[in-house]
Formats: C-alpha cells, sequence, structure tokens
C-alpha cells in the first residue's frame, strides 16, 4: 500500500459513489472545508453541503452534496452522504 495515497469511498443509500485512492480530499464540514492528506489524525465530522472534491495526479473530481458524515482514520476516508448531484 502506498503511503503517500488515500482509499477514498463515497457512499450513499443508493450507490458507492466513488471508490478510489487518491492524494487528496477537500470535505465541506458543518463550519467550513477541511482538507485531508495522507497521515491525517483520525476524525468523525459532521458534513454541511458544498462540493467534496479530490485529487489523484493531475487530475481533480469533484461534486455536489448536501450533509452527511465521514470517518477519516489511518489511510481511509469514508463518506456517508444522503444524496449528491448524479445520485439519482
Amino acid at each position: 500500500m502506498n503511503p503517500d495515497m488515500i482509499e477514498l469511498r463515497v457512499i450513499t443509500p443508493k450507490s458507492l459513489l466513488v471508490s478510489e485512492r487518491v492524494e487528496e480530499v477537500s470535505l465541506p464540514g458543518i463550519d467550513g472545508y477541511i482538507g485531508i492528506l495522507p497521515g491525517h489524525r483520525p476524525l468523525i465530522t459532521a458534513l454541511g453541503g458544498g462540493k467534496i472534491s479530490y485529487r489523484k495526479g493531475t487530475r481533480i473530481k469533484d461534486f455536489s452534496v448536501s450533509g452527511g458524515y465521514a470517518e477519516i482514520k489511518g489511510a481511509k476516508v469514508v463518506i456517508f452522504t444522503e444524496r449528491s448531484e448524479g445520485d439519482e
């Protein structure tokens, strides 16, 4: 396992939206955006509405969410959200 990568999973009630190894994640926390890099301290946080973005190399992807929560533990970020754009 590459220590410079994060295993990102985004889960909605309808689907596993993202399952990818990435280098960086940005989350819309209740009090502002949170940047996650490899080695981030363990954290469970509520999400506000906004965009989740993630980077792998030079490629950046993002999508909108309307709340939920995230668990950051070790080299994993798991996001549970009720709704996102494209989750029909």
